[in-house]
């Protein structure tokens, strides 16, 4: 008889146990079911991705298997939402968000990238040590961290930076190589890897024209491509801009869409600088027409594909990186979906958004439904990733 209840006994534990493992393995379950269907960053929690070799931004633009597969196993770890985050970056600081909304931001994991506008360079270094923190401890994927580090512009948007000249009074090739030095060491030492320089449009209007080296156009491209090159040298991603061309048009982007009318005559200071190696590209709020070709049928270029994609990646054969200007100026604004018109163009970086929060949404909706805009934002998001392990902030 003792036998019989200790058998029983044994018997009832044992289903116990069973039942307990089942139930656990269905709220298991239950959890990745939530989590999968969540935008924020609690996949990579437990397991941020990272690389097994080195690499640098002279990779970036080079056939490179060994880099390639490495962004591709950074990719497939990724959830759909974190993959549109890489094509997101709104900007903080005086005419940003304010580091809560940042930081909202980063918890939901919506966002790959923050623009460090107009505040102090001991501010944007905190800022830039306290996101990175919040990013590792969720496991999302370290950011690209940007300014308008341009020298006309640097002292002015980043307080406390070292003083440089204005690119309409630089003088010499040489001190056009000593002021980008002088602006990477800056950036470096905040924790930048992404500056929005040099402005390669001639010197015509009145809005960019003292911002490049365009006041005699025999120096424009030369010194623009050095100041691209010394700042590739320091480790920081190198923007040429305004595409396809802000110098000859008469009005201001930040108030309205302008227009190209007829000839695009600045096109041709970009070919010598995408063969010299230019990683990044930003393209403007500027529409075109009378022009048979180019025509953007009243979009601005950031939302035509004729622009970005035939022109830009096809026709110059660029394979950087290409960042949106601010999709809050007046520009681009009113246009209906713009963000998602902006990556159907071809466009990698959706900057400033209105709403970075909207903006996720908005892309995302469509990259469930659309397989030819999926395929152009998995083509974004892996050109961020790649230049994200370029920069070494995966090793």
């Amino acid at each position: 008889m003792k036998t019989f209840f200790s058998g029983l006994f044994l018997f009832i534990l044992l289903f116990q146990s069973c039942a307990q493992n089942d139930a656990g393995k269905e709220t298991t379950q239950e959890n990745n079911k939530t989590s999968n269907t969540q935008c924020d960053s609690s996949k990579l929690v437990a397991s941020r991705p990272q690389v097994t070799k080195s690499f640098t931004l002279a990779d970036f633009l080079s056939e490179n298997k060994e880099l390639q597969d490495e962004v591709e196993t950074v990719f497939k770890q990724l959830s759909e939402g974190q993959i549109i985050a890489q094509l997101i970056m709104p900007a903080v600081g005086k005419y940003g968000q304010t580091k809560e909304t940042i930081e909202q931001h980063i918890k939901a994991g919506i966002i790959g990238g923050v623009l460090m506008l107009n505040g102090t360079k001991d501010e944007f270094t905190g800022l830039i040590k306290s996101f990175e923190a919040k990013n590792k401890e969720l496991g999302n994927l370290p950011f690209l961290y940007s300014a308008d580090a341009e020298p006309s512009l640097v002292n002015r948007k980043i307080n406390g930076s070292t003083l440089v000249k204005k690119a309409s009074e630089i003088s010499s090739y040489d001190e056009v190589v000593d002021a980008a030095r002088t602006i990477s060491n800056d950036l470096n030492a905040i924790g930048i890897n992404y500056n929005f320089a040099p402005v390669v449009d001639v010197a015509g209007n009145a809005t960019v024209g003292y911002r490049g080296f365009g006041s005699k156009p025999e120096q424009l491209i030369p010194w623009s491509n050095a100041f691209i090159q010394e700042t590739q040298k320091q480790g920081i991603i190198a923007t040429a801009k305004h595409f396809p061309g802000h110098g000859l048009v008469s009005g201001d982007t930040h108030k309205s869409l302008q227009m190209i009318d007829g000839e695009l005559k600045e096109i041709k200071n970009y070919p010598e600088l995408i063969k010299n190696g230019v990683l990044s590209i930003m393209v403007a709020h500027i529409a075109v027409q009378n022009n048979a070709k180019y025509n953007t049928n009243g979009l601005p270029s950031t939302c035509s594909e004729k622009i970005v994609t035939d022109l830009l990646r096809k026709e110059l054969g660029f394979k950087g990186l290409i960042v949106t200007d601010a999709m809050n100026m007046g520009g681009v604004v009113s246009v209906p979906q713009s963000a998602t018109k902006a990556i159907q163009a071809g466009c990698d970086i959706v900057l400033m958004p209105l709403d970075a929060k909207k903006t996720h949404v908005e892309l995302l909706a469509m990259y469930k439904k659309d397989e030819s805009f999926r395929a152009k934002v998995q083509a974004a998001a892996m050109n961020v990733i790649r230049m994200k392990i370029c920069l070494g902030l995966l090793k």
